[in-house]
């Protein structure tokens, strides 16, 4: 009885008949180069951490000495005290220039617009300087001698409110011209006054693209303060340097000052985090 070989031909499928297909496989892409450039990043920030952490020259106990001294906390607190004064007086001064700058008056549009071109292009060093020494060009104003009338923290605060004031016209004129048209249309056909419409329909909606902008000025306000040191102002760094003019232990009251520093900014930034999650409320970027 010979053998005999069956072949068989694949199946078709019958005619009208569906065959379910196996889902497509998905294979994850290799980030090879990527996790390897994260593992040396981190490799070189460890090694740094490590070196500074270790390295006797920073003196880290006399940091620790230092931190919380009297000194070195009144001074953070005239810091803080100058900080919030100035961002105060400056958005108030700013939002003043803002609509003058917008209203359609043009001579408070062309002297809004000179003073955020004077004081946006003189440094706040020069401005400093030439408030602490106004004595000098105008002795007495209206009767009144100015040669002791501004201390040292009263030319600090007229100083960088003026500066401050500059740029934050230009951020409360962004944020008003972000408001939609048909906003003030709205607000108008209300019989809102001019007033009432900027408090009450275009400032909350703007406030979405000042705050931004604001935090930014508030942290870099911060730090700029310590330029009021080279008028004789005890802030911060100040009062370090007064101790390291006496200590000659400059490198561990530099890192005392910048620890502070940090730690407001920090802070700050966490602030400005949740204030503009408020005002993002009901946007698609809310988050």
């Amino acid at each position: 009885m010979s053998a005999q070989t069956e072949t068989h031909a694949p199946s078709l499928p019958a005619p009208g008949r569906h065959v379910e297909e196996s889902p497509p496989r998905i294979v994850p892409v290799r980030r090879t180069g990527q996790w390897a450039a994260a593992v040396v990043v981190l490799l070189l920030l460890a090694g740094a951490l490590v070196s500074v952490v270790r390295n006797d020259a920073f003196q880290w106990d006399v940091v620790g000495a230092y931190l919380t001294t009297e000194s070195v906390l009144r001074g953070l607190g005239l810091t803080l005290w100058l900080t919030g004064l100035v961002m105060v007086l400056g958005f108030a001064l700013g939002t003043l220039l803002a609509v003058c700058r917008l209203s359609g008056n043009r001579v408070l549009q062309a002297v809004s617009w000179g003073y955020i071109w004077l004081f946006r292009s003189t440094p706040i060093l020069v401005q400093l300087l030439f408030w602490f020494n106004i004595g000098a060009l105008y002795p007495t104003i209206l009767g009144v001698d100015t040669v002791n009338l501004l201390g040292p923290v009263a030319v600090a605060v007229i100083g960088l409110t003026l500066h401050e004031a500059a740029y934050a016209a230009e951020v409360v004129r962004g944020g008003i011209l972000s408001v939609e048209r048909g906003q003030l249309e709205a607000a108008q056909s209300l019989g809102l006054r001019p007033w009432r419409r900027l408090r009450r329909i275009v400032l909350p909606q703007a406030m979405r693209s000042i705050v931004p902008p604001a935090g930014n000025m508030l942290i870099g306000t911060l730090k700029g303060t310590s330029i009021v040191s080279i008028i004789a102002v005890q802030d911060l760094l100040y009062s370090v340097q007064l101790v390291y003019h006496r200590t000659y232990e400059v490198i561990p009251l530099l890192l005392v000052a910048t620890l502070w520093y940090v730690a407001v900014t920090s802070l700050l930034s966490i602030g400005q985090y949740y204030v503009e999650r408020h005002y993002a409320r009901g946007t698609a970027g809310a988050r």
